[in-house]
């Protein structure tokens, strides 16, 4: 068992001591080990981190756990990488890169109803996507978001709501790299054709979020994805599913999303300089999940 240089733990493999490679600018340090687990989204398979045979953490399930792991990621994310990640409380009070909008601008967007980008970390899926609240969605703007994306629209929501409705998980053994909950697909069922069409998943999107929706007015399988939100949202898990929902959220919206990859014209997924060209092309404001933990974490929410 092993650490990428993503970070994150090879998984499917049982071992009583972990091999970690360093990057150059994490402290040879348990604590820092323990973060970039954490950072990796595999808290669930680490159980203690031991330096000089003395056991330097333990329970990853415990209170605790989660308060270390929502300040490490905070700092995380903030961090020079010309210097090493300290082993004292992180600076929460860091500034913002300019290049990026704030949680605020964001928040003020999705309560508009408009898209916003939120963008990643550079060592996880480096990756952008097109962010708006499901109850939001229109047939017009479905049609921008398959214009510009991968054309996979996924539909974030809390597990209860899921449950309501009746999607079970995709699979039973999730071995997708970054353990994305993907439901089984859907369509809305009433005043829809094939399903595919912008007007059709516009529909199905706004629906998922409609708490007077039923079961039995969804077809199974379909042309949406549903995701499955990880309880504790970013603070617990650093992806575009948990963000998004955050975003909704805070946003005074039904915790609903709809979310999709940006893909350039070439074909090439968007990465960070590019999306900050098309965040000023489109007028829209862009942001950091990084920045999104370290304001959940100083708002206390």
């Amino acid at each position: 068992m092993g650490i990428s240089s993503r970070g994150i733990i090879e998984r499917d493999l049982s071992a009583d001591f972990i091999i970690v490679k360093l990057k150059p600018y994490w402290k040879r340090t348990a604590k820092a080990i323990l973060y970039s687990m954490l950072i990796g989204g595999s808290s669930d398979i680490v159980h203690a981190v031991f330096k000089s045979g003395i056991p330097m953490y333990w329970d990853m399930n415990s209170s605790i756990s989660n308060s270390m792991q929502s300040l490490s990621l905070s700092r995380y994310y903030t961090a020079d990488p010309d210097h090493s990640i300290s082993e004292t409380a992180p600076n929460l009070n860091i500034e913002l890169s300019p290049a990026f909008d704030t949680i605020e601008d964001a928040l003020t967007e999705i309560g508009k109803g408009n898209f916003v980008i939120v963008v990643d970390n550079e060592d996880r899926e480096n990756e952008g996507d097109l962010v708006l609240a499901a109850e939001d969605m229109t047939p017009e703007k479905m049609a921008f978001m398959i214009r510009y994306t991968s054309g996979v629209i996924c539909v974030p929501a809390e597990g209860d709501r899921l449950d309501e409705l009746e999607l079970p998980l995709m699979v039973e053994r999730n071995t997708e790299s970054l353990r994305t909950a993907y439901t089984i697909t859907v369509d809305y069922s009433i005043g829809t054709t094939t399903g595919i069409s912008a007007y059709d998943r516009s529909l199905t999107v706004r629906k998922l979020a409609d708490p007077k929706s039923t079961p039995n007015q969804f077809t199974r399988p379909g042309h949406v994805f549903p995701l499955r939100y990880a309880p504790g949202g970013v603070l617990k898990r650093v992806g575009h599913t948990e963000a998004s929902v955050d975003f909704c959220k805070l946003a005074g919206k039904q915790p609903v999303a709809a979310i999709s990859e940006i893909v350039l014209d070439d074909g090439r997924m968007a990465r960070r300089d590019d999306l900050r060209v098309l965040a000023k092309r489109w007028g829209m404001k862009i942001v950091k999940i990084s920045d999104l933990v370290k304001y959940r974490v100083e708002h206390g929410v």
